[in-house]
């Protein structure tokens, strides 16, 4: 499973590509917005800056809702770097958009995915990859890993080649559950990916390692 980081904070895309396990970074207007970067040149700019620091995929979306609005913005972000994956809504619009950067050789994110009707269409569209938000679905009391399971099963039936990323994640349990059902991608905050470091019997361990170690050279 690729390991995706969902944020626009350089300190952390850098925390996580120096662990050496990062394979992409998804961002959205929101996460833009929370580190104080606003106007299309200067979030243009960020995104460059992003690629400059990863080697993958970076998903950077559209505001337009309407076809020739996203095919517009959507060529001008593909243009600013080989790694920008252009990330395109689900609507009606955007499922037009979709089709158009499959036939062009622009890779996309269909984002904003909340049942398996939406994750057909954006597979059937040639979308790169679909992102199922599974910590939404939680806040309003459904099970948003149950969507992956029939995304997955959909994806297998028919081969297509669209990868599932979960996106919304919010901890990391739903990062090993996402690996279970065969998520091709997680996207999730820094915490949720050191949260796969952490186990109380490595605390113990290491420290039972080393104070053997250091009465043995006192």
């Amino acid at each position: 499973m690729k390991f995706f980081i969902d944020t626009a904070n350089l300190d952390q895309i850098k925390e996580a590509q120096d662990l050496g396990v990062l394979d992409g970074v998804t961002t959205n207007p929101s996460l833009m917005a929370k580190e104080g970067i606003t106007g299309a040149q200067n979030i243009k700019d960020h995104y460059v800056k992003i690629c400059e620091l990863v080697e993958g995929d970076v998903s950077a979306e559209v505001i337009s809702t309407d076809f020739d609005g996203m095919v517009k913005e959507g060529e001008a972000l593909a243009d600013l770097h080989p790694q920008i994956v252009v990330k395109i809504p689900m609507i009606k619009d955007g499922i037009k958009a979709l089709k158009y950067f499959s036939d062009n050789g622009i890779k996309t994110n269909c984002t904003l995915v909340f049942s398996a009707g939406q994750a057909l269409l954006a597979a059937k569209a040639g979308a790169t990859y679909v992102s199922p938000f599974i910590g939404r679905l939680d806040d309003v009391s459904t099970d948003g890993l149950a969507l992956i399971e029939k995304i997955r099963l959909i994806y297998d039936n028919y081969g297509y080649e669209t990868q599932i990323l979960a996106a919304s994640i919010r901890h990391t349990m739903h990062v090993i559950e996402c690996a279970e059902i065969g998520a091709d991608v997680m996207t999730g905050p820094l915490s949720s990916i050191l949260g796969l470091l952490n186990h109380p019997l490595t605390d113990i361990g290491l420290e039972k390692f080393l104070a053997d170690y250091r009465k043995g050279n006192s």
